[in-house]
């Protein structure tokens, strides 16, 4: 057991497999993390479950774990047990939460990486005490959780909800789902980059950031921009402010439909939320049906930051233990 540790701590591993890495940590029934380690993502089923299971071997050799749980960013079936698809892993269709079980000898539950970072900011985040909450993380796309009196929304298949890929612009961008103009096509990390170059090529303008890119196409990163922003830079700001209003008016969808008391923006995006946020809440006040004659959910930047997934996935991993 971890020298952080009491004896009254009920530990778990949590596993948040991205596409380029592995995240894993150990962490306690309060959610605080006491041990982790990272290891790059193999292409492969075999390399990738072996990886796996020398990554929770480590951790299992250093503290005394009850269960895993794995956070994957795609498809899982209702009873979390098998991989549908996962667009940047290699299982389809996949029985993986037995396949680890029997690898680990420890109890393995699967969940999509949204509900985990939901259920982790539930519990000990922004999202703490609220009864009808979405939770929105803004990453290389959009991932999306429902919580309900408590209880993550799954759907009759468990994919639901599926928000970054409403359609908010008929035959707009095309998006890796298949469609076009897809939510998460303006309203992300990898959205962030095309408005700044379509602002761009349609006035290079007086910017740092526009000679920067200039010079060097590839500098042009979302955590750039951010920082062009953060500096005052043009185009960085308006490229900002494009990002708010189709974040306000995503979020109008969102409550049209679920209506909430509280929205957390989570997510890699959601460290810059000082540049957008307030922008955004604007927007969704504005676009809301009804808007100025109902009450608008709070919109609250997340509190976890990247480690809420791999948390979420721990405690729901602990939860599983303790009904079993």
């Amino acid at each position: 057991m971890s020298a952080n540790t009491s004896a009254n701590d009920r530990l778990t591993i949590g596993i948040d497999v991205g596409g380029s890495t592995i995240r894993a940590a150990v962490v306690d029934s309060d959610g605080v993390v006491v041990d982790s380690i990272r290891a790059p993502t193999p292409g492969s089923v075999p390399v990738l479950e072996t990886t796996l299971h020398r990554t929770v071997r480590h951790l299992a050799e250093r503290n005394d774990v009850s269960g895993v749980g794995v956070a994957i960013a795609g498809f899982v079936s209702a009873d979390r047990r098998t991989v549908r698809f996962a667009p940047h892993l290699p299982w389809v269709n996949a029985p993986v939460a037995d396949r680890l079980t029997d690898r680990f000898g420890l109890p393995v539950v699967l969940e999509h990486d949204a509900n985990a970072a939901a259920w982790a900011e539930y519990r000990f985040g922004a999202a703490a005490g609220s009864r009808i909450a979405v939770v929105v993380a803004l990453g290389t796309g959009i991932g999306a959780a429902l919580l309900l009196d408590g209880r993550i929304f799954r759907g009759a298949h468990g994919i639901a909800p599926e928000l970054g890929h409403l359609r908010v612009v008929p035959d707009g961008r095309p998006c890796a789902c298949g469609k076009r103009g897809c939510w998460e096509r303006y309203c992300s990390g990898t959205a962030l980059v095309d408005i700044a170059v379509e602002m761009l090529a349609a006035d290079p303008g007086r910017s740092q950031l526009a000679a920067d890119a200039a010079a060097d196409p590839g500098s042009l990163t979302g955590r750039r921009i951010a920082g062009a922003a953060h500096d005052g830079d043009a185009l960085a700001v308006a490229a900002m402010a494009e990002f708010a209003r189709w974040l306000g008016l995503g979020l109008s969808m969102v409550a049209d439909v679920y209506d909430p008391e509280l929205v957390v923006i989570g997510g890699g995006v959601s460290g810059s939320a000082s540049l957008f946020l307030d922008d955004a809440r604007d927007h969704y006040a504005a676009a809301a049906t009804g808007a100025g004659h109902r009450p608008l959910a709070r919109v609250r930047a997340a509190q976890l930051g990247d480690a809420a997934g791999l948390i979420g996935a721990a405690l729901l991993a602990g939860e599983l233990h303790t009904a079993g």
